[in-house]
């Protein structure tokens, strides 16, 4: 009776302690790439990408919401598997799905909450950051626009603004054709996306 036991319970000792190390090796990356909805739709797809969540970040103001967010940027929060994608290649996978030449904000959505930035936690996020954006500069043979910053407190957006894009695609499906998103990451990126 009791070998069955002990089996059980070292077998499920083995399954845990190989978990934990898997999920202790996940990292979080935030960038704000115009529309939150876009962002999130076109970076959840990348190898290695394991959840994104929409939000806020680089403001001052605590707890923003999507009516109050003055000073925040739309942005994204990437959980990530960095034994299946390294932090510089999913800064560059992020840069792939914006027009990082655009100081305004992204394509159709024009204004402050949308421009586009890199949050950094440590100097060696930052100068990784700063590589891929100057290599992005080299590629495109155009001055970035996209900020590299330090990371600041990420507040996670309304609950409706989460999947949006999955959720409801028919909408999402119109604003991005009407945006004409994919026309201009097209003519930004060319074959190079």
């Amino acid at each position: 009776m009791r070998r069955p036991l002990f089996a059980a319970v070292a077998a499920t000792a083995l399954l845990m302690a190989d978990a934990a190390p898997a999920a202790g090796a996940l990292k979080t990356a935030v960038f704000a790439g115009g529309c939150f909805w876009s962002a999130e739709h076109d970076i959840e797809h990348t190898p290695g990408v394991k959840s994104v969540v929409v939000g806020y970040a680089g403001g001052a103001s605590k707890n923003p919401t999507y009516e109050n967010h003055e000073g925040h940027l739309e942005s994204i929060k990437v959980t990530y598997d960095p034994a299946r994608i390294s932090y510089p290649q999913l800064v560059d996978a992020f840069f792939h799905h914006i027009d990082p030449t655009d100081p305004g904000g992204q394509i159709c959505d024009q204004g402050p909450s949308y421009r586009t930035a890199v949050f950094t936690s440590d100097p060696a996020e930052r100068a990784q950051a700063e590589q891929v954006r100057a290599q992005v500069a080299k590629t495109l043979g155009r001055p970035v626009a996209t900020r590299v910053l330090p990371a600041s407190p990420f507040w996670i957006a309304e609950g409706y603004h989460q999947d949006y894009a999955r959720k409801n695609p028919v909408a999402y499906g119109m604003y991005r054709t009407g945006c004409g998103r994919d026309a201009r990451l097209k003519a930004v990126w060319g074959g190079r996306s």
